[in-house]
């Protein structure tokens, strides 16, 4: 396994035409379900190429290797769960940011819920394939907002909270709905199908962490 996050999605990614890409891009959703579902050593090309409706070699043209695919969905789901982080503004309301990340997050895993596992698996396994983008951009992104916390909190528009300790809690708390379905389901039964269950949830969670960050007389 690769020990730094590189797109290593074969050398078809440049210049190619508009049907090449949405082949890409269905062995690349095909491949988030596998992987998600059997984890690395768990899956194979058949797999893949069996739920991307595509033969083998025609999904090798344009990934030779299971560890290409891998890398470059990790890649994008990394991309995109780290993007609403990202987008927190310094300069607005804490709270109001906060909650829209929170929010944002909880959508994520109700939408998406196999990029959630994928990236769970991942660390679970030691992050073989991304220690090296942990170590550097994931830790360089989260310094920076935790920078932009602790001074929230020097302003007191947030109650004294540790900011690394409550990005923490913000995506077990978020990825918990995701990573953990099949408990949340076993506890709550047909109450997960019922419309408006997911709203319900965004509003628990929200309300109980941003209650206990708000600023306090």
């Amino acid at each position: 396994m690769a020990t730094a996050l590189k797109r290593k999605g074969g050398s078809k990614s440049e210049g190619t035409t508009r049907i090449q890409g949405i082949n890409r891009r269905i062995i690349l959703d095909a491949a988030l379900e596998v992987f998600s579902a059997y984890g690395f050593r768990g899956s194979t090309i058949d797999q893949i190429a069996t739920k991307a409706g595509m033969s083998k070699p025609n999904l090798l043209y344009y990934f030779p290797r299971k560890q290409n695919i891998y890398v470059t969905v990790l890649e994008d789901t990394l991309e995109e769960w780290l993007r609403p982080l990202d987008d927190i503004d310094p300069d607005g309301d804490p709270v109001e940011e906060l909650r829209k990340y929170i929010t944002l997050k909880l959508k994520m895993s109700e939408e998406k819920p196999e990029a959630s596992r994928l990236f769970a698996n991942e660390i679970l396994h030691g992050a073989p394939a991304i220690s090296d983008f942990l170590k550097g951009h994931l830790k360089k992104l989260v310094d920076e907002k935790a920078t932009v916390i602790r001074r929230w909190v020097d302003e007191r528009k947030l109650a004294p909270v540790d900011p690394y300790h409550l990005i923490f809690m913000i995506w077990a708390t978020t990825q918990h709905y995701a990573d953990f379905d099949v408990q949340v389901r076993a506890i709550l039964g047909s109450q997960v199908n019922r419309p408006g269950f997911h709203e319900q949830t965004a509003q628990a969670v929200i309300g109980i962490i941003l209650n206990g960050i708000k600023p306090r007389d």
